[in-house]
């Protein structure tokens, strides 16, 4: 049985890190904002979504190169997870992430979104693909 509980789900980028949170019995999964990575105030923003949602469970992408292995995008995002838990003890997991940006930008462009015009939202769509992902993993647990 799953701890009820918020969950919430971080696409790192260099520029834009999508956002996404599921409600507390962990069945839907919404985008919540989209971040800019090089903002002076990020740790703070970081810090004030935990303490609104105070999640149970953090998930962050984790970009390896199609053949599994990792890359430079990986290193980065090991970079955001220590990043983040200078603001918080929730436990943070890395959550296979190769196909969720490539997905959430066929999802709004079938969806009629022009890609250039939807960066954020494909950001934080990513997110709420890693969240789903992250989820069924824990379910099955």
């Amino acid at each position: 049985m799953m701890e009820r509980g918020r969950r919430i789900a971080f696409d790192y980028g260099d520029v834009r890190i999508g956002v996404a949170v599921s409600d507390p019995d962990s069945i839907l999964s919404s985008p919540l904002t989209t971040l800019k990575a090089n903002d002076k105030s990020l740790v703070n923003q970081i810090a004030q979504i935990f303490a609104e949602i105070d999640p149970v469970a953090i998930y962050v992408g984790r970009p390896a190169l199609l053949s599994g292995n990792d890359g430079a995008a990986t290193e980065k995002a090991l970079d955001f997870v220590e990043v983040l838990r200078t603001v918080t003890q929730v436990p943070i997991e890395l959550i296979d992430e190769r196909m969720s940006t490539v997905s959430a930008a066929r999802n709004l462009r079938d969806a009629g979104r022009n890609a250039r015009d939807s960066k954020d939202a494909i950001d934080m769509a990513a997110a709420v693909a890693i969240l789903e992902f992250a989820l069924e993993i824990e379910k099955r647990k």
